[in-house]
């Protein structure tokens, strides 16, 4: 059995190089972590759009939903800021291809560990309800081929 990479990307233009690291990887299980990391607080949007979607093409890669409200502006950073970036993982990746993560402890630069668990949770109550114990554990689960309880963990 082969474990699942986690590609994480080092800065915000590393992630152009995503689609080689999957094709040399082959088959199996890559994450990218914390969304690409989209350029939030500077208002990027087309690069990292267009390289999202190409990195979603790839069938065996999952997405995190973590560390993006350290990539939006620390002091004011709302919901508002970073739904967009959401909405469009979302349409890339679909909700059974993204993974909650809360990037603690590097979150309390920019919000309370709390306030990122109700970014998320908030987000998948808009956009994919019948997707919260997927994104919250089930496609983690899956990907990272881990027990759950109902596979009879106590």
């Amino acid at each position: 059995m082969v474990s699942p990479m986690t590609y994480s990307s080092a800065g915000r233009h590393s992630s152009h190089a995503f689609p080689t690291c999957s094709r040399a990887a082959g088959p199996g299980s890559l994450v990218l972590d914390h969304g690409g990391k989209p350029d939030i607080a500077g208002g990027e949007w087309g690069p990292w759009a267009r390289t999202i979607a190409d990195i979603a093409a790839f069938p065996g890669v999952t997405c995190k939903l973590s560390g993006l409200v350290t990539e939006a502006d620390h002091v004011t950073w709302s919901p508002t800021d970073i739904a967009r970036y959401l909405d469009h993982l979302l349409a890339c990746f679909g909700p059974d291809r993204l993974i909650f993560g809360s990037d603690w402890p590097v979150c309390l630069l920019a919000a309370e560990h709390a306030a990122v668990v109700d970014l998320i949770e908030t987000f998948v109550a808009r956009a994919c309800p019948g997707h919260r114990d997927a994104i919250f554990g089930g496609t983690a689960a899956r990907v990272y081929r881990l027990s759950t309880i109902e596979d009879g963990l106590s």
